[in-house]
């Protein structure tokens, strides 16, 4: 098959350099985002032309032009990885076999941009991904494929994506392409009374609230480890929180009840915060013990609201 590969940063490039190493398929071109002032090239962009492939850069497809540009690659299939950009049906149906698209979740729950955080705040036990046929609604459209994985009790967004979904989901482009070499790809259509829609998960939803469940605490420092970062405040200054750990014990919620090597422990409903590495408001990375005795966190000490 003659495939269009539109993908961006190192899942793009991931995918692109699996289906070449593959050789089964002839990739015609790279689509990707724009290149953006004082930001790297991108991955995949690097990449592509380091292969000798085209690559091509539309800020969107609302001109005929670039319509006409896709058609004359002759695609069979265009496979959508890491995309951003809204690609309209004009485009996604000018491929013989129109287009296939990735999403870090097993739709239709979590659609959105930020489809790896979500289930980890929201306590699940599972996730995955999917690969969908594209519609104009966001991340709606018939399923192709899903991978499913245990998100266990402690995995950050690092276990979840990086260690689990990434590294399959790659791989599984081959599989995808079987699929519609074969013919008659399945088509399973997303149950609407079970989808689910997060908003990109930003710094707002991510202060902690020490008066919930030791659960909840966790699990949201734990689904915003590494970015965008749980959060609280000491004395006025916001303190990013990063890795952490429960531990037992009850108490006054939002005091700290030790202090120790190993971090700083605070208390909420039912258990407690190990607290192991934090990043102060214009500060670095730094073990959770360093910065308490920078500020001379004591026991008894108050964090938060």
């Amino acid at each position: 098959m003659r495939l269009i590969v539109m993908g961006q940063q190192a899942f793009g490039k991931d995918v692109l350099a699996t289906l070449l190493d593959a050789g089964i398929d002839d990739v015609v071109a790279v689509y990707c985002e724009p290149d953006k002032d004082g930001k790297p090239v991108d991955p995949i962009k690097e990449f592509a032309l380091e292969k000798g492939l085209p690559v091509l850069q539309p800020a969107h497809f609302k001109d005929q032009s670039t319509i006409d540009e896709l058609a004359a690659f002759k695609a069979d299939l265009m496979i959508m990885a890491f995309v951003n950009v809204f690609v309209p049906e004009v485009a996604r149906d000018t491929p013989n076999h129109g287009s296939i698209c990735f999403h870090p979740s097993l739709l239709p729950l979590h659609r959105g941009p930020s489809a790896v955080n979500w289930p980890i705040i929201m306590g699940s036990t599972k996730s995955g991904y999917s690969w969908f046929y594209p519609s104009d609604g966001l991340d709606e459209g018939d399923i192709l494929l899903q991978w499913e994985c245990e998100i266990g009790p402690d995995d950050t967004v690092i276990d979840l994506y990086f260690k689990k979904i990434y590294p399959s989901a790659v791989d599984s482009a081959l599989k995808v392409c079987d699929l519609y070499r074969d013919g008659n790809p399945p088509h399973i259509e997303q149950d609407e009374s079970k989808a689910t829609y997060e908003r990109r998960c930003t710094t707002k939803h991510c202060q902690i609230d020490w008066n919930k469940p030791v659960k909840q605490v966790y699990d949201l420092i734990r689904g915003t480890n590494p970015a965008p970062g749980a959060w609280t405040t000491h004395k006025g200054q916001k303190i990013s929180i990063y890795d952490s750990a429960r531990a037992e014990g009850d108490g006054t919620s939002g005091r700290v009840v030790n202090v120790s090597e190993s971090g700083i422990t605070v208390q909420c409903i039912g258990g407690r915060i190990l607290v192991k590495r934090v990043k102060p408001d214009g500060g670095d990375k730094q073990a959770a013990s360093a910065w308490a005795a920078s500020v001379g966190l004591s026991v008894g000490d108050n964090i938060g609201n």
